[in-house]
């Protein structure tokens, strides 16, 4: 990339920062250190150990960050609700330790005031439905701690969705599942559809009422991997105001990936490593295996691919950047970590994207969305109370 384009990328971050849908720092900073902020100095440079710290995010041109507060599937019931709840912990834990570099965000307005003080402003979203324990008071709790979006489930189902990397069972959402929905909406909550099985996108764009996001989920007609999406659930998304923020992650923008990263995943689960943890441990095996066989890598261009299609399927107003960073443990060339945005804002330059269509994609319309939910919470909050409904109510469990 010429450096002439790296610079005229850098002013437009300045201007419009990037809005990044997932980040996996908080579940990384619990494997890695207990969460513990004076293991691991986030104002000093941890490219030795993390994707992310804040060195690295002012670099990248990051405005506002979505942390994910994930927990894996295997957790369950009252356990998945207590690790989200520690989860939320540390960010807060996070935002309070840097008050020079973080403002935690509640509102599209707080993220505004957060760029407006050269903070970057932090939100949250849980990354999975097990983290509510099917229950619509866990939800509004989670809200009122200030989760601002819910990733409907994660890479298995929940009892009342389908995921995309599981076999399907409610085909799409549950009674139950939809009535998830209906009170997401009426909290003002975004509905996260990143994860989900094509079935459940297409039945939550059904019920919702505010627009959805995707947090960190790339073209499946580029890439076919279950994760990503089609496009006539892309081409949905005008009509209901949302936004596919692509992702990074190799194996769901180059399709050669995908088969390495079915080896890797064995290989990494034979030796007793979950295939996503990136400790420093997990991470000397990934990369013995890669010496022994050379993986399939990404690029800038990769991703842009991606960008373009979304683009062209669903519309400029309809596209975001989700890089999922600190949640995968192989990352595009170029793209290595947070700090890389720029290259990827100078390879859309290089295609011919304006300046106005690259502040719709890295500010606007995340900030768009966000105030969109806001505004059907209002209407729908003066509408009808709080859903009292149960899963035994509604399902028949």
């Amino acid at each position: 990339m010429t450096p002439e384009l790296l610079d005229r990328a850098r002013a437009v971050l300045r201007t419009t920062p990037v809005v990044d849908g997932h980040n996996d720092l908080p579940w990384a900073m619990r494997a890695q250190a207990g969460y513990d902020l004076d293991a691991v100095d986030l104002t000093a440079d941890q490219s030795h150990r993390l994707h992310t710290d804040l060195g690295r995010l002012r670099a990248g041109g990051v405005g506002a960050q979505f942390w994910s507060v994930f927990v894996p599937a295997e957790l369950s019931g009252d356990g998945a609700v207590s690790a989200t709840l520690e989860q939320v912990d540390f960010v807060k834990a996070m935002t309070a330790r840097h008050p020079e570099h973080l403002r935690l965000a509640l509102t599209a307005d707080e993220v505004e005031a957060a760029r407006a003080e050269g903070r970057i402003a932090s939100l949250m979203g849980a990354e999975g439905g097990h983290s509510i324990n099917s229950s619509l008071a866990t939800l509004r709790a989670l809200y009122d701690l200030g989760v601002r979006y819910l990733t409907l489930t994660h890479n298995s189902n929940v009892p009342w969705a389908d995921s995309a990397t599981d076999e399907p069972v409610h085909g799409g959402l549950s009674p139950f599942g939809a009535e998830v929905v209906r009170e997401m909406n009426r909290l003002g909550m975004l509905v996260d559809l990143s994860h989900v099985s094509a079935d459940t996108m297409r039945d939550a764009l059904r019920v919702s009422e505010a627009p959805v996001l995707f947090s960190h989920s790339s073209a499946r007609a580029v890439c076919d991997h279950p994760r990503n999406v089609p496009d006539d659930v892309l081409a949905q998304l005008p009509a209901n105001g949302g936004v596919a923020m692509v992702t990074f992650v190799p194996k769901f923008v180059l399709p050669a990936a995908i088969e390495w990263t079915l080896a890797a995943d064995a290989n990494m689960e034979a030796r007793g490593f979950h295939p996503l943890e990136t400790t420093p441990e997990a991470m000397a095996v990934q990369r013995s295996y890669e010496a022994e066989h050379p993986r399939p890598v990404a690029t800038a261009a990769t991703v842009a691919d991606h960008l373009d299609h979304v683009r062209e399927v669903a519309g400029i107003d309809h596209v975001g950047l989700g890089g999922d960073y600190d949640g995968t443990p192989f990352t595009p060339s170029g793209l290595e970590d947070v700090s890389g945005y720029p290259v990827l804002v100078a390879e859309l330059l290089r295609r011919g994207w304006s300046e106005a269509d690259l502040a719709k994609l890295t500010w606007h319309n995340a900030l768009r969305v966000l105030r969109g939910a806001e505004t059907v919470a209002t209407r729908l909050r003066a509408e009808r109370r709080p859903s009292t409904a149960t899963r035994e109510q509604l399902d028949g469990a």
